[in-house]
């Protein structure tokens, strides 16, 4: 059995951690969009996590956790050198990457990692390209460097007013909306109630929104029906018929009452790790 090397551990933010990890054949498979499922030994659940970045000559893939239930914790308190039992994967669909125009990329706390690889595509592809990240407080942005260097434009909000500006990542795009600024594309990544805040704006102006979801997965491979979202008129399964959706075709609030499910679980299973 192939156990997976840790090559490099970096502390991003509070409870925020990047890990370089040694899977040469997911690296040279591994497309924007895409996600791994790991286990850290033969106890521990399933963790679903974007691929934030990928190097194919090197045989690695990044990967960006936030540590918010036991698993992940776990996760959290592995150094480099150390080992993962199972990392499976390029899962889920690629993000659909072409020249679409002006392209406005939406990160939010974690999530600003996870759609760094999008930037880059969309870039790449020859979009000119609008990225706008938020986090509660300046000392939670992260890839701010990364972000701002595959950006034509590039805008900061914190909830506090710490760094940027002060407010909401939907209160940038709402502004440009409203100044007649031509735009093609919108894609979010984040917190659910910030993905459903930007359906909402873009909703009314027929803008193409895409989010990336990510509900409660079990195996990743549509078998358990775990992920199931409602969405594009029907029962949608995130895990191979995302992570990427339309935003105006998700029922948000069911999604949100979904990723709920098992909070006090958590809670409990999480005590367990804080004192043991």
């Amino acid at each position: 059995m192939k156990n997976y090397n840790i090559r490099k551990k970096k502390i991003l933010a509070e409870n925020v951690k990047l890990f370089e990890i040694e899977a040469p054949l997911i690296a040279k498979n591994a497309k924007p969009g895409n996600f791994v499922i790991l286990r850290i030994d033969d106890h521990g659940e399933r963790i679903p996590l974007t691929i934030t970045d990928s190097d194919a000559e090197n045989g690695t893939i990044t990967i960006v956790v936030q540590e918010v239930g036991k698993s992940t914790k776990k996760l959290g308190m592995l150094n480099e050198g150390d080992n993962i039992l199972d990392v499976v994967g390029p899962l889920g669909k690629e993000t659909e990457i072409e020249k679409y125009g002006t392209v406005v990329c939406i990160g939010g706390g974690v999530g600003i990692a996870l759609i760094y690889p999008e930037i880059k595509a969309f870039k790449n592809a020859g979009n000119y390209v609008i990225s706008i990240i938020g986090a509660k407080t300046k000392d939670l942005l992260i890839f701010e460097d990364e972000i701002s260097n595959m950006s034509d434009e590039f805008y900061i909000t914190t909830d506090d007013g710490t760094k940027g500006r002060k407010g909401f990542v939907s209160d940038v795009l709402k502004e440009f909306i409203d100044s007649g600024k031509k735009i093609d594309l919108v894609m979010a990544v984040g917190p659910v109630i910030m993905m459903k805040v930007v359906a909402d704006v873009t909703r009314p102006y027929g803008i193409k929104t895409i989010v990336s979801l990510n509900p409660i997965m079990i195996d990743g491979t549509g078998m358990c029906g775990g992920c199931r979202v409602h969405a594009e008129n029907g029962t949608k399964f995130a895990c191979v018929d995302g992570p990427d959706f339309d935003a105006h075709q998700v029922d948000f609030d069911n999604l949100i009452a979904r990723n709920r499910r098992f909070l006090e679980e958590e809670k409990r299973s999480l005590e367990g790790v804080k004192n043991g």
